[in-house]
């Protein structure tokens, strides 16, 4: 299994893991208030659950399986395969952090970062898209 697979789905797992105490912190304070920006966390932890580990653990496991890109880079330059992750993973710690609190005191600054979240990610995902779409063309110029 190539390095950038395993990272993606290691990656994964931590955000399953970040996702679900994100979950249960926010069910526990319906019943127990402990504080209040735990209110609002429930999209955050959808998006965790949702970006950080489903999308993720589908783009390691598809650069892994996905047919090769060429017999010198089966599964394609990996710097490109690099900047997808770091951009997906940019974007997921940028939101994390910023969508609770903005949820909870709203703030131009805090709706900008937001912004800048969803940029990294739409980047990622087209990234991805590109890399992936060249493995899985018809292999007779279909394109």
């Amino acid at each position: 299994m190539p390095t950038i697979t395993r990272t993606f789905i290691k990656t994964a797992l931590a955000y399953a893991l970040v996702g679900m105490l994100l979950s249960t912190l926010a069910l526990i304070h319906t019943a127990v208030p402990l504080h209040p920006v735990l209110g609002v966390i429930r999209p955050t932890a959808l998006h965790a659950i949702m970006v950080g580990w489903l999308t993720q653990l589908i783009f390691g496991v598809a650069l892994w399986m996905f047919p090769v890109w060429s017999k010198a880079q089966p599964r394609g330059p990996e710097l490109p395969t690099w900047l997808c992750y770091g951009l997906l993973n940019a974007g997921l710690a940028v939101r994390l952090l910023a969508e609770p609190l903005h949820s909870y005191r709203p703030s131009a600054v805090r709706g900008a970062l937001l912004v800048i979240a969803a940029v990294l990610h739409v980047a990622a995902v087209l990234l991805f898209v590109g890399l992936a779409w060249r493995r899985v063309r018809a292999k007779h110029g279909a394109r």
